[in-house]
């Protein structure tokens, strides 16, 4: 059989790599260059494809060193048992292509990945060593995120922090039950274990720059993690759970949420169907609700079915509101921050605006008109100089008076 181009190998990997959603970032500084020399330094942040907070669209260069793999996880395309294209990149061959690609200015950085070939350290000896040949002899500035291998020895992965901007290790599954009957080569304590060390390494890197201006960077923009949702039959409670816990333990910078999708020559233990994309979407709103409007777990899954899932025609926020519509509605002129930020409808952006303008003039409802997107989903939740929504936050069709449409959904999911 020929061997294979680099642009078959390319092609094949690029595909390969495309179930990994983890691959956004924010937060990182800077590399300054050393007397004005190195290529690829970038302000801010390296999503791909995707736009960063300042509006730039800016991408990634995300594949897998190979697709080759020792592991035979039920929901992988690249397990041992599937029946794939195989192809596998040197570190050479990958920082060649990075550096190629930077220079046609098609991406700003590297987002890189691997299947598990001959052993778990040897895999991660060789992701990090492509970093290496980027930083120290390309000097590359652009920039890396590397997925470690919680399975490899603690000083690959140490060694990984040090050249990568972020790092991420996939926690895969919701369950340790699901992970245990899924993906039986991965060990939920290991991964945890894995994760508890990268987060002690950033803190000691952190403290160490505050008191000694050259020490050493580590993972500058921290790590995240991945979970599949609906391989197993984890409910939103269970995910929504796992995600505060890993937060709350390793101080994450993101949890990724990737709907299942089946994959060619399935495993007959997965799920036929793939979920609706709209649960993704439900997930990563009450991350939102967690991370930036002050909600605990619990009180997201407060908007949940009895059977622990969040429904699927409105957002966690306006369910979580129709549920408790005896805290509504706020005065948008005396409320507080906290009060206002449980309004549906209102954005982290919008209650700022709104409480800014506050202090100048009373506000009437055509002013929070001015300051939000939509004044139709919010008008039932609040009070202004002009307004009070007499009897409608009452209403019992509230809730299919502010759902989105079918087709509207059916478009989401399309």
């Amino acid at each position: 059989m020929p061997a294979l181009t680099t642009l078959e190998k390319l092609e094949i990997l690029a595909d390969a790599a495309k179930y990994d959603a983890s691959c956004a970032s924010s937060g990182t500084a800077k590399r300054n260059s050393t007397g004005g020399k190195g290529i690829g330094s970038t302000e801010g942040m390296g999503i791909c494809h995707a736009y960063a907070p300042d509006g730039r669209c800016i991408s990634l260069l995300k594949i897998l060193l190979t697709n080759h793999c020792v592991f035979d996880c039920h929901y992988c395309v690249n397990r041992k048992s599937s029946n794939v294209r195989r192809a596998r990149f040197t570190p050479q061959e990958v920082a060649d292509l990075t550096i190629a690609f930077y220079k046609r200015n098609y991406i700003e950085g590297l987002f890189l990945s691997s299947g598990i070939v001959k052993s778990s350290s040897h895999t991660m000896e060789q992701l990090v060593e492509t970093a290496r040949i980027l930083r120290e002899e390309y000097d590359f500035r652009g920039y890396i995120h590397l997925k470690t291998i919680p399975e490899a020895e603690a000083e690959l992965v140490h060694r990984a922090g040090l050249y990568a901007d972020r790092v991420s290790i996939n926690v895969e599954l919701p369950t340790d039950a699901g992970l245990t009957r899924l993906a039986p080569d991965k060990n939920a304590r290991q991964i945890e274990g894995a994760m508890g060390r990268t987060k002690s390494d950033i803190v000691e890197a952190k403290d160490a720059k505050k008191r000694f201006k050259h020490a050493p960077r580590f993972a500058p923009a921290g790590q995240s993690t991945q979970m599949i949702v609906g391989a197993d039959g984890a409910s939103d409670a269970d995910i929504v759970g796992k995600a505060s816990r890993l937060y709350d333990r390793f101080g994450l910078r993101r949890v990724y949420y990737s709907a299942f999708s089946p994959i060619p020559d399935a495993s007959a233990v997965l799920p036929l169907k793939r979920p609706p994309l709209i649960r993704e979407h439900r997930l990563y709103q009450s991350d939102w609700l967690m991370r930036f409007y002050g909600f605990q777990p619990a009180e997201v899954m407060q908007a949940a079915e009895p059977d622990g899932m969040l429904p699927l025609d409105i957002d966690p926020k306006l369910a979580w509101a129709l549920k408790f519509r005896e805290q509504f509605p706020v005065d948008v002129n005396r409320a507080s921050r906290e009060q206002l930020l449980r309004v549906p409808g209102l954005g982290v952006k919008a209650v700022n605006r709104i409480i800014a303008s506050r202090r100048h003039r009373t506000l009437r409802l055509d002013d929070v008109a001015k300051l939000t997107v939509s004044i139709a989903r919010v008008r039932p939740f609040l009070c202004a100089l002009d307004w009070r929504p007499v009897m409608l936050t009452d209403r019992a069709d509230l809730r299919s008076m502010l759902a989105p449409r079918a087709e509207q959904l059916e478009l989401f999911a399309a």
